[in-house]
């Protein structure tokens, strides 16, 4: 599909605002919603609506790991389904805190958003389990690995890391993170939530023991999936009902799941892979659809750069395109609150989002209280970056 075509999938974008089309420059807080995917949750609830695990059709038709699975690379019986990634790392960490004492280690990120910190902080009130923090270059905005590698100890139990910052866009090096992390002998999790929109998930080539996303930041529903090694998913101590299954990755999950989320994930998936065109498998359709999506990104994040950084009183934070990055760019314009900004940009229906977006540790670095994100999705034209530099230039 061309990006007309994939226009063609989205009622959002026929929304008219003060007169004007609205471009949407929120996607890095939740992208906008394919028709299909809405239509498939209905069609789920009118034609498919039943629990799991029970002997006939419309229970066994309830899933879609097989699809989670080639998005990520792994097995089926890899993929967990949950409320979102925040309650599946509080789960995750919860299983692994019953085996730790106090004093072990866990290692964080200052680029991190705070859903990968707060859940492995928790641990510090119930298990005396400490947390580093590796530090963020702000003249490059990269993350300082030989920091990173300086605080792993014989107590360090986990290594924590974004793949990407949901606020300026870095893409972290996660091979580099993973050799440090088995020299170590220690587990590795990502945060892929930001990454998985913009590069297709490999965790076989990532190597790292757990990995999780939303689907709603990539056209889908709100739901999260975790990715986890199956011996690990299969024998680490996860809270459980006694009578619940007791493999993987059913023994994960908690309670009855969000069933006609599931379904749309699946038809989220299915129509990221139809981006890629007829033929192959759907990995091999997704593998095409993500670097047509990775061509448009670079090329609209270059025009975002360039129009923004030629503004005499904006800022812009985060790396250059010449750097490994996302196609979301934060900037924070003088003398004016990015609240003020936000609005003045919706007035002329161009919507981009403010604030800190728990990433209070990266506006901290940069000694500022929030910024201003915009963010391109599979949607998202020329024109419209176009729309947004002449917006923040009226200013």
């Amino acid at each position: 599909m061309n990006v007309d075509d994939i226009r063609s999938h989205f009622p959002a974008l026929t929304r008219i605002h003060n007169g004007l089309p609205v471009a949407y420059f929120d996607a890095p807080g939740g992208t906008q919603v394919p028709r299909g995917v809405a239509e498939a949750m209905t069609d789920y609830l009118f034609h498919h609506n039943a629990n799991t695990h029970w002997q006939y059709p419309t229970s066994a038709e309830t899933d879609a790991r097989e699809a989670a699975a080639d998005l990520l690379n792994g097995r089926a019986d890899e993929i967990v389904f949950g409320a979102n990634m925040t309650t599946l790392t509080f789960h995750l960490a919860r299983t692994l805190g019953r085996m730790w004492s106090e004093g072990d280690e866990v290692i964080v990120t200052e680029l991190d958003h705070h859903a990968n910190v707060a859940p492995w902080r928790a641990l510090g009130m119930d298990r005396g389990v400490v947390v580093k923090s590796a530090r963020m270059n702000c003249e490059t905005s990269q993350l300082d690995y030989e920091h990173l590698a300086s605080l792993v100890s014989d107590r360090t139990k986990l290594i924590a890391v974004g793949g990407a910052s949901n606020i300026i866009g870095t893409i972290n090096d996660l091979g580099r993170v993973a050799k440090i992390a088995r020299d170590a002998g220690v587990y590795f999790f990502v945060d892929a939530v930001h990454l998985t929109p913009h590069e297709l998930i490999d965790v076989q080539a990532i190597g790292c023991d757990f990995l999780t996303c939303s689907s709603y930041k990539f056209y889908g529903p709100h739901a999260g999936i975790l990715w986890g090694r199956h011996a690990l998913l299969d024998t680490l101590p996860f809270p459980k009902l006694a009578p619940a299954p007791d493999r993987a990755p059913e023994r994960v999950e908690t309670g009855t799941q969000n069933h006609e989320a599931i379904a749309g994930i699946d038809a989220t998936i299915g129509f990221l892979a139809a981006i890629g065109g007829d033929g192959g498998t759907r990995r091999e359709r997704l593998t095409r659809a993500y670097a047509s999506l990775h061509h448009a990104g670079l090329q609209l994040t270059q025009q975002l750069w360039d129009g923004l950084t030629a503004l005499p009183r904006v800022r812009v934070y985060g790396p250059p395109p010449s750097q490994p990055r996302t196609p979301t760019v934060s900037f924070t314009v003088d003398g004016m609150r990015t609240d003020d900004v936000a609005r003045k940009l919706a007035e002329r229906a161009v919507f981009a989002s403010s604030g800190d977006f728990y990433a209070t540790t990266v506006c901290d670095r940069f000694g500022i209280d929030s910024m201003l994100r915009v963010g391109c999705g599979c949607y998202t034209t020329e024109e419209e970056v176009a729309r947004l530099i002449a917006a923040v230039a009226a200013l």
